[in-house]
């Protein structure tokens, strides 16, 4: 009931006054209990092995892609603004304390887990970016100010409040319900993390714990000096360095080997359910967190394709949309944007890639050298025809086919005169 008064108090809040943290939304009073009673939160979440992995994966990902300011030109295509100021921000580093892949990945860990990502805007003074540096979202609080406009509030470590207008914040939301402030995936799907985690603890406490025999030795009589035969036995077969001897028993004794209990078998399949759980959270293949148990030489290539359309291409959008309303300036917004370059990851094997390209450079939409520059060639000069574009010389337009046929028969005509 007082969690159920406080949700309430909050949404009846003036909306001059309404909080939109997602550290400190409704959801995050649900994270710390379960239904397996484990405390889920940010951190404890990552000690999963899946969810790890998961993360992992797209944060690496994302952070690895070609990221670039391009403008739009006269006939619709694009061209790299490798000398604009944000171009070395994003491609290279954006601060003096560490790189554009730290950067990304940080960043990216952040709205995967807490379903946001921050990160400080310093301006020069024409208001032009001059660096970033990312914030930690479980330390920042959203509201409106008394004119109705966002207003950050980060926590410093040292206890203070830093009041930052949103022009100064780079904000990255996730999936949300009011379309300003991301939930956390993990506060969302606490159960299935908890059930993850109290089956990993259940596991390393079966083996630290557990008495699990490999066999036992079994005599018809009673024995008298156990303890020197067991001494026997394992000098003789314990270890790897004596494994697949042979052994000889005397006076009806017999090895009798223990399977897996069938309440254990059940265990591992849970384990393993849970991590397939757990990526279709985040909607990660699960061939990509190490479980290939349905994957195949077939198979493995179209859901590597489906994570580029289905799962990273939604992030993506994400990050480009929310960099130009941050980063680029209202006076360039018309002319320039800022792409993330999926390419590489789209490319199909050799054989495909080069079939491809012919049939691009046969039917004129591709050159020599736009086929070399995705395979990170070098461009050829115009004296050796890089830039040159062909077309197949025996297709000829709908139209003219009734022409050149009537011209072929009036010639034979002409000759037969």
């Amino acid at each position: 009931m007082n969690i159920l008064a406080k949700f309430l108090k909050r949404i009846g809040k003036p909306k001059n006054e309404m909080t939109l943290s997602s550290s400190d939304g409704w959801h995050g009073f649900f994270v710390k209990n379960t239904s397996s009673g484990k405390a889920v939160n940010e951190f404890t979440a990552m000690q999963t092995s899946a969810v790890y992995a998961c993360v992992k994966v797209l944060a690496e990902t994302v952070a690895s892609l070609p990221l670039h300011v391009a403008a739009k030109d006269a006939d619709g295509g694009k061209t790299h603004e490798t000398e604009h100021a944000l171009h070395a921000l994003l491609h290279d580093a954006p601060n003096s304390e560490m790189t554009s892949f730290t950067f990304r990945e940080t960043l990216m860990a952040h709205l995967l887990l807490w379903g946001n990502a921050y990160a400080q805007i310093i301006r020069d003074y024409g208001g032009r970016p001059e660096a970033i540096y990312p914030l930690l979202p479980k330390n920042m609080r959203v509201e409106r100010d008394e004119s109705n406009r966002l207003v950050y509030h980060y926590n410093k470590d040292d206890g203070g409040e830093v009041r930052l207008q949103s022009e100064n914040v780079l904000h990255i939301p996730g999936l949300g319900f009011d379309g300003l402030v991301g939930y956390s995936p993990i506060a969302m799907a606490r159960n299935a993390i908890g059930l993850s985690i109290a089956a990993e603890e259940f596991g390393a406490k079966f083996f630290v714990n557990g008495a699990v025999l490999s066999g036992v030795l079994e005599y018809p009589g009673t024995l008298t000096n156990i303890e020197k035969i067991k001494e026997s036995w394992n000098s003789q077969f314990k270890g790897s360095e004596n494994a697949h001897k042979i052994g000889v028993l005397e006076d009806g004794l017999k090895f009798k080997p223990t399977g897996i209990p069938p309440e254990d078998a059940q265990f591992l399949e849970t384990r393993r359910f849970q991590k397939n759980d757990i990526a279709s959270i985040f909607r990660v293949p699960p061939h990509m967190i190490g479980d290939l148990e349905k994957s195949s030489f077939s198979n493995i290539e179209q859901m590597s394709l489906e994570f580029v359309k289905y799962t990273l291409n939604p992030w993506i959008v994400r990050w480009e949309q929310s960099l130009k309303r941050a980063l680029i300036m209202p006076s360039e917004k018309s002319r320039l944007y800022i792409a993330f370059n999926l390419d590489g990851l789209l490319r199909g094997d050799y054989e495909s890639r080069i079939k491809g390209y012919s049939t691009g450079i046969q039917n004129g939409f591709y050159s020599v050298n736009d086929v070399r520059r995705l395979e990170d060639m070098r461009a050829l000069s115009d004296e050796e025809g890089g830039n040159l574009h062909f077309v197949n010389g025996n297709m000829v337009k709908l139209k003219d086919v009734g022409a050149a046929y009537e011209k072929n028969n009036s010639g034979e005509r002409s000759e037969e005169t």
